[in-house]
């Protein structure tokens, strides 16, 4: 077996060669060797996963005291902040485990949702800020756009004829040489003012004199010195004599005030408060623009403007006018320019205007504006229309000029010029007569089919002449004439039409346009509420006839409903006749019987509409009765009507029918005290004293309760017996305002005053709403008390604002006490109120 050659090579070599050193080994450290660290131990070139080597960290006690000392926080109170805390976390040693890291998952998703929330707002807010930033300042790019656009149209010849851009200033002008000045010391102008001069050089200073001829010795101070007093001294003498020269002609007249010379200057300064260097700015911007796009009119106008407002109207007139001359095709320039010169100029101008352009129908009404004469005027307007005979401006103003015969031979041209204008077609309608008129207004519907206007004008028209019978025809055809051209029908509109056809007095058209709208687009369930709202708008507004028209038709389809009705009569009381309130009335009660409201309000109406001075009967009796029985059998339970039944039979002398009428009222309705009253004081008033003594029995029994009879009970007994009465009711209605009030007058006419004052403080203190207890405590107090009591009382009933009583009540409900204030019906009741015996 041959041995390789390598194995004689290879044969001495150590084992460890080519090998790693062992982790910490040192070289020569048994020979006392310190070692030392190179770039490769602690560069890129040791492995991450290596365990450190420590061989030069210093000591380990020094080490970890260095450590702590590191780790520990500063948490001192100047390095605290109330919103973020310490500079450090207080938690950094506590270990980072899955709580934590879900928690900062879920605070980083609400962080992202709550940045996704605000950053289309955040979009369009920067986005809104930078399109305000470019309109306020512009780049130079976009300033000139418009002119880049309109390089495309250029033509290759027109590109190659553009001359070559060079510099064809002189080499003087191109290189200038900068110019050196040397600054003179003072002491060479200070001894050269004193001398004489001298044009040759000085050879102790090396200059030359500057200023040959000025020195005058006098200027000088004694040491040589200038002396800028005098000199300012003699500069304001000068000043005098120049304006003493200019101030006086040859003969002696003044032409220039001294003293307001400065004033004047200050007078020519221009008013615009702005930066001189913006106004310097815009005004060379401006000029740019007109040089690159002269034909840009916008641009003229704005230098106009600019020096307008600086008060430089001339200047502002000559580039005005040279915009006209640059593009006399503009209709704005030709308008700036006609404002910005005088009057006579102005027509010069503006008819320069309409010569250039024709057809301009501001330009034309611009130039009548600036005719003083009528006559004028109407030439103006007529060569106008001749180049613009559709103007339908032009001929309204032309018309406006003319008499009405002239105006309508005008008209009848302009419709025929115009033949799509309402305005003239209703206006030459308004000038011709009947006749023609409603051929007009038949042309007119024919040339335009989709305007209402028209047929409500044709409506009116017949009702002006009495043809009230062709109103509902006319309309209900306008309704269908334009539903069948595409014309929504729009409730707004044509309640607004039906509005000022009746402020136009076209009543019968106001109503008809009601009728033909009101259930337009409104579903059944929802036509009482929408019909009712419709009604309280127009009657606030002030068009009562298309409330009436409303509630009409909606009692033709709600012919029950009680609260239409109501609303119906409401309005006829407040703004209609006594005649129409009551053909309503009529009209309600026979389809709404069993309403007690609507029949009290018809009762009531005959009753006020009987009224006589001497106050003898109140209604026809005949009618009346015949009503109330139909009420009655009706409403058996309404008490007031059985009432009012009684007393009419009780005014014709029939007491023994008023009496069963009672009776039979008691019988309907059981146990009420208002009727067993009333027969209590039936009988008093026929003298049946003891017939009414026991009618009161009877009553007590059935009503132990009433306060009302047991007050009237109290009364109906002779003095003696008067306070055992009186006991007998507190006894059962302690706390009724009734008996209380009773008890008040009782001590009233026993003469105990005070008492009785304190009975009625309790009285109105147990029900303030009792006008009759305060009518008489406030005529108590008129007759026995102080005036200062008196005002007190008033003022507690004004305060308390009573409505119920039975002499209040006679007062304040009479139709003539309507506007009284609580205090006047206080007057009023207690004057009236006898002194109780």
């Amino acid at each position: 077996m041959s041995v390789p050659p390598q194995a004689f090579v290879n044969k001495n070599k150590k084992h460890f060669l080519g090998i790693p050193a062992p982790l910490g080994y040192v070289a020569g450290v048994g020979r006392g060797a310190t070692g030392f660290t190179t770039r490769s131990d602690i560069g890129p070139a040791r492995d991450a996963n290596d365990v450190s080597d420590d061989r030069h960290a210093p000591p380990a006690a020094k080490r970890k005291k260095t450590e702590e000392e590191d780790d520990d926080e500063d948490l001192n109170d100047s390095n605290y902040d109330e919103f973020s805390g310490y500079s450090g976390s207080l938690f950094s040693k506590d270990p980072y485990d899955k709580d934590d890291a879900e928690a900062d998952a879920i605070y980083e998703s609400i962080d992202k949702r709550m940045d996704e929330k605000r950053k289309e707002y955040r979009e369009k807010r920067l986005k809104e800020d930078l399109e305000r930033y470019r309109q306020e300042r512009p780049k130079i790019q976009q300033q000139f756009s418009d002119l880049k656009r309109e390089l495309k149209v250029v033509t290759e010849e027109e590109w190659a004829a553009i001359p070559e851009v060079g510099d064809a200033r002189n080499r003087k002008q191109r290189n200038p040489r900068a110019e050196k000045f040397t600054p003179l010391p003072d002491s060479v102008l200070s001894r050269n003012l004193g001398g004489e001069s001298s044009t040759s050089i000085d050879p102790g200073s090396g200059l030359a004199s500057m200023m040959p001829g000025v020195a005058t010795p006098g200027m000088l101070t004694p040491s040589g010195d200038l002396d800028l007093r005098k000199i300012g001294q003699a500069r304001n003498t000068l000043m005098t004599v120049k304006l003493s020269q200019v101030s006086d002609s040859v003969t002696g007249q003044t032409v220039v005030d001294p003293k307001g010379y400065l004033t004047d200057l200050q007078s020519m300064i221009p008013t615009y408060g702005g930066d001189i260097n913006d106004i310097k700015k815009a005004r060379l911007l401006l000029k740019s623009v007109r040089e690159t796009n002269p034909n840009h009119p916008p641009a003229w106008i704005a230098s106009a403007r600019l020096e307008e407002v600086t008060g430089k109207v001339q200047s502002a007139r000559n580039l005005i006018m040279k915009g006209c001359e640059v593009n006399p095709s503009s209709e704005e320039l030709w308008l700036g320019g006609g404002g910005l010169q005088p009057r006579d100029t102005a027509r010069a101008v503006i008819a320069h205007a309409a010569r250039n352009l024709p057809h301009s129908v501001r330009i034309w009404v611009k130039a009548a504006d600036l005719e003083q004469e009528t006559k004028a005027k109407r030439r103006v307007y007529r060569k106008a229309l001749e180049h613009i005979p559709n103007s339908v401006r032009l001929w309204k103003a032309a018309v406006e000029l003319e008499n009405p015969e002239d105006a309508r031979i005008l008209l009848s041209r302009a419709v025929e010029c115009c033949p799509t204008s309402v305005e003239l077609w209703l206006a030459l309608a308004r000038l011709e007569t009947y006749e023609n008129a409603r051929k007009v207004l038949n042309k007119a519907r024919e040339n335009i089919p989709t305007d209402r206007q028209i047929w409500v004008t044709a409506s009116k028209l017949e009702e002006a002449h009495g043809n009230t019978h062709m109103v509902e025809k006319i309309i209900d055809r306008a309704i269908t004439s334009l539903s069948a051209n595409g014309v929504e029908i729009n409730r707004e509109h044509w309640f607004k039409e039906a509005m000022e056809a009746e402020k136009s007095g076209a009543v019968h058209t106001c109503q008809a346009i009601i009728r033909a709208i009101i259930g337009h687009g409104i579903d059944p369930e929802d036509q009482k509420h929408t019909w009712m709202e419709d009604a309280e708008a127009c009657a606030h507004s002030g068009a009562y006839e298309c409330a009436r028209a409303i509630y009409g038709y909606a009692l033709s389809v709600f012919p029950s409903k009680k609260s239409i009705w109501l609303r119906a009569a409401y309005l006829e009381k407040q703004h209609g006749s006594r005649a129409s309130l009551e053909a309503l009335l009529q009209r309600a009660v026979a389809h709404c019987p069993k309403s007690e409201v609507l029949w009290l309000m018809g009762a009531k109406s005959k009753w006020l509409a009987g009224r006589t001075p001497v106050l003898m009967f109140t209604f026809n009796v005949v009618s009346c009765r015949f009503k109330l029985f139909i009420v009655l059998k009706k409403c058996a339970t309404s008490v007031p009507m059985w009432i009012l039944l009684s007393r009419l039979e009780e005014k014709l002398k029939h007491v023994t029918k008023a009496r069963s009428v009672l009776e039979k009222a008691r019988l309907r309705n059981p146990k009420n005290p208002e009727l067993w009253l009333e027969s209590v004081r039936l009988e008093r008033r026929c003298g049946a004293a003891d017939i009414s003594s026991a009618v009161m029995a009877k009553a007590l029994q059935e009503c132990p309760a009433a306060g009302r009879l047991w007050a009237e009970a109290i009364f109906m007994e002779c003095r003696p017996q008067r306070k055992t009465k009186s006991v007998d009711a507190l006894k059962k209605c302690e706390h009724d305002a009734h008996v209380l009030l009773a008890v008040s007058q009782l001590f009233w006419t026993e003469r105990k005053l005070n008492k009785c004052r304190e009975w009625f403080n309790r009285t109105v203190k147990i029900d303030p709403d009792l006008g009759d207890a305060w009518a008489f405590f406030y005529k108590f107090e008129l007759l026995h008390g102080t005036e200062q009591q008196q005002e007190e009382v008033k003022n507690r009933c004004k305060s308390a604002e009573p409505h119920h009583g039975e002499q209040w009540c006679r007062v304040s409900k009479d139709i003539a006490n309507w506007c009284y204030s609580t205090e006047q019906v206080l007057l009023l009741v207690a004057r009236d109120l006898p002194v109780p015996t």
